[in-house]
């Protein structure tokens, strides 16, 4: 007998030869997706009715990420009408996991730079349909931080408008180069939750890959920059530098050399982290799912770390002139209730 009920699921499985077979729900992430383990079949059933575009693009993904050498789980039915997929169940050996039970921190990250450089060095990596992350979308990703993070920040009668706009403006400026970069199939959400240890397997395909639907071809830092300064935990001292000069050492000669590679590592970091400060807040007001307010303090280091690269001068100054203190006021607007001392 299954834990949940789910007429479609069920009759999706029927007609794959499952009829009656037991599936248990696994715990949800910060989106509407969900999946349904069946631990008698090793197989997982991922249900994403509610993003055919972004079920479409798993899809196509899988199966281009399998053909890399790189380990994605391989879909082994679609009914795209209802939004299920029975995918490889990859267990449970998530890096978190791994990393929580005192596996070697160093051999886990060393082993998803080297998955992230053979996608980097592969000559087909960006032959798949998926749209380009250009200027537009790195604004528009922006804008996130300035309509939800900035309200609960800003002081009475501050000019929200005025602020975004400029805000905007200048990311426009400072992102001017690296989003015209198409360099590689950027995965996103490339971080320790969402990557796995596979023992089993060999080289680089030890590194199981997922939640990457939302893929674009972009430029080589960003995931890099994912894993790295990860907005769940903190590495052990000395470790992102290391990972870091690593990756550097054995990057794709296109990418111009060290210096450029630390560039557009800080830029696209700056980036990132303003989004995801709006994004933790979103989930919270609208998606009534306050557990990521927890890292708000830590993705607020991260930021006005990145914010000290001449890059992100203007950007900087923009903040200190129009929001000052507004790191140090997160403690006092966020409730006690709300931001959880995070590891």
């Amino acid at each position: 007998m299954s834990e949940t009920s789910s007429l479609p699921l069920e009759a999706f499985l029927a007609r794959q030869g499952l009829a009656g077979a037991n599936y248990a729900p696994l715990p949800g992430d910060a989106s509407a997706r969900c999946y349904f383990r069946l631990p008698d079949h090793g197989k997982l059933v991922m249900d994403d009715h509610t993003d055919p575009a972004g079920f479409s693009a798993f899809i196509r993904l899988s199966d281009h990420l399998c053909k890399l050498g790189l380990s994605a789980p391989m879909v082994h039915a679609v009914d795209a009408d209802q939004g299920l997929a029975l995918i490889e169940d990859f267990g449970h050996g998530t890096y978190a996991k791994c990393l929580a039970s005192g596996d070697d921190e160093t051999a886990l990250y060393q082993l998803a730079v080297d998955a992230l450089l053979a996608l980097h060095h592969h000559p087909k990596g960006t032959e798949i349909e998926t749209k380009p992350y250009d200027l537009d979308t790195y604004l528009d990703e922006l804008d996130i931080f300035s309509h939800w993070f900035v309200p609960r920040i800003a002081p009475p009668g501050f000019d929200h408008d005025g602020f975004a706009a400029a805000f905007r403006q200048a990311w426009k400026t400072a992102l001017g180069k690296v989003s015209s970069h198409r360099d590689t199939l950027v995965l996103r959400d490339f971080h320790i939750d969402n990557l796995m240890l596979l023992n089993q397997r060999q080289g680089v395909s030890r590194c199981g890959i997922l939640d990457f639907q939302d893929a674009v071809i972009g430029p080589y830092e960003y995931d890099l920059v994912s894993l790295l300064q990860d907005a769940r935990r903190d590495l052990t001292p000395g470790l992102e530098e290391n990972m870091l000069d690593y990756y550097i050492r054995n990057a794709p000669q296109d990418l111009g050399g060290e210096a450029v590679i630390r560039q557009h590592y800080a830029l696209l970091g700056a980036q990132r982290h303003a989004r995801i400060l709006g994004v933790f807040v979103r989930l919270q007001e609208r998606d009534a799912k306050p557990d990521y307010l927890a890292f708000l303090p830590r993705v607020a280091r991260q930021f006005e770390a990145a914010l000290q690269s001449p890059e992100c001068h203007d950007i900087k100054i923009l903040l200190a002139a129009a929001l000052p203190d507004w790191h140090d006021n997160i403690h006092n607007i966020f409730s006690a209730s709300d931001i959880i001392a995070s590891s």
